[in-house]
């Protein structure tokens, strides 16, 4: 399962976190920058405040020019009894050598390096950060300027690097000014934690405290598969595929459409030689007949993110040249396929730029269906009627 962490500046901002249903409880100053830590007595009677109920992260701050004092300010938080110290990767010129340092605390304290969008993804640093012995990685921003990481990062790119950590076996974890809508885009990437601070406050205002009922409705959104964790043996994987909850059992309430309609992006696409290495235009359009919920689509736990189908299409762009369209278009609908609320998919897509017209294939999938037809180039389904056939 993806774990819900939730950042707290105090023992009373962890009870409300716990009280809301948050996996993590995560220590750090809100109010001075992106990771700054909290002085080590609010650490200590946060700790007896929690008393193991979830697992307890606390920040030490950023490496500095001394490796000793780097060290030093890791044991310190360590020994106040949390289970994981969370450490900053501002300058990562210098990750060699703040991996070197962390080598001689990583045996007794489970560190966690948080790293910054705005200096680029490490994806090919993850396993030198498992080879010295830290047990996480997480992805941040270092402006909390209203960006999230959803909008400085593409899709592909925190694909990479959740998989690029898990496969260095490292627990990976996203976070950066994060709303509910960021949720349903970033559960299918398969993260063990993505956390939160500003979205649980009053005016989603970082720096103000945390409210209880804006910690719930996170919960609600993120998938619970499993009790509490275990304080000192967690496991956050996630279950693929998933999208905001379990499928409530019992009458269905009926069945809506989301659409995606003429969504145009350049990509590598053509079976003939000259077409690869130049990107031509291409246009979507997606229909996802989705199962309405039981409750009233007053907030995001209630409907389907077409976030979800603008992501896949983005990630798709960027995979590498695809010969034909049909490739893209089953690849298109088996993304969306895979969240539970989704019942079937319409796919249409066509190639812009290859004469006075276009050309494509639409296609429909169902779950659970032996085998799928392939219809019409303009039904009436996606608007207007025209000519049969694929190409």
């Amino acid at each position: 399962m993806t774990a819900f962490l939730a950042s707290v500046t105090g023992p009373a901002e962890a009870e409300i976190a716990i009280a809301g249903g948050a996996d993590i409880v995560d220590l750090k100053d809100p109010g001075k920058g992106a990771l700054d830590a909290v002085d080590l007595e609010t650490v200590r009677e946060t700790v007896k405040r929690v008393a193991g109920r979830r697992p307890l992260s606390a920040v030490a701050g950023e490496p500095g020019l001394d490796p000793h004092s780097f060290r030093t300010s890791i044991r310190n938080v360590a020994e106040c009894g949390v289970d994981y110290v969370k450490c900053g990767i501002h300058e990562p010129s210098r990750l060699k050598e703040t991996l070197e340092a962390l080598k001689h605390v990583t045996g007794r304290v489970r560190t966690v390096a948080v790293f910054f969008a705005e200096h680029g993804l490490p994806v090919d640093d993850l396993p030198d950060c498992a080879a010295a012995g830290l047990a996480a990685v997480m992805l941040d921003t270092a402006g909390k300027d209203g960006r999230r990481l959803t909008q400085m990062v593409e899709p592909a790119g925190l694909r990479a690097f959740v998989d690029a950590g898990r496969r260095a076996g490292l627990l990976v974890g996203l976070a950066g000014s994060l709303e509910p809508p960021d949720i349903a885009r970033l559960l299918p990437l398969g993260p063990d934690i993505l956390g939160f601070r500003g979205a649980l406050c009053a005016g989603d205002n970082r720096t103000g405290p945390i409210d209880l009922e804006k910690v719930a409705g996170l919960r609600a959104l993120i998938p619970q598969d499993a009790g509490p964790m275990a304080a000192h043996d967690p496991d956050y994987r996630l279950l693929a595929d998933r999208h905001y909850a379990r499928e409530e059992r019992g009458e269905a309430g009926g069945l809506d459409r989301i659409t995606v309609r003429d969504f145009v992006i350049p990509i590598s696409i053509g079976a003939y030689s000259h077409e690869r290495g130049a990107p031509q235009r291409v246009r979507f359009n997606v229909m996802a007949e989705v199962r309405r919920r039981n409750r009233a689509a007053d907030d995001m736990g209630g409907v389907f993110s077409y976030d979800v189908v603008t992501d896949a299409i983005h990630a798709m762009a960027v995979s590498g040249h695809v010969a034909v369209v049909e490739t893209l278009a089953e690849r298109l609908a088996a993304t969306v396929l895979a969240h539970e609320q989704v019942r079937a998919v319409v796919v249409r897509i066509e190639k812009l730029d290859v004469g006075p017209g276009s050309v494509g294939i639409e296609i429909e999938r169902r779950k659970n269906a032996e085998t799928a037809s392939v219809l019409e180039l303009f039904p009436t389904s996606i608007g207007g009627a025209g000519p049969k056939g694929a190409s």
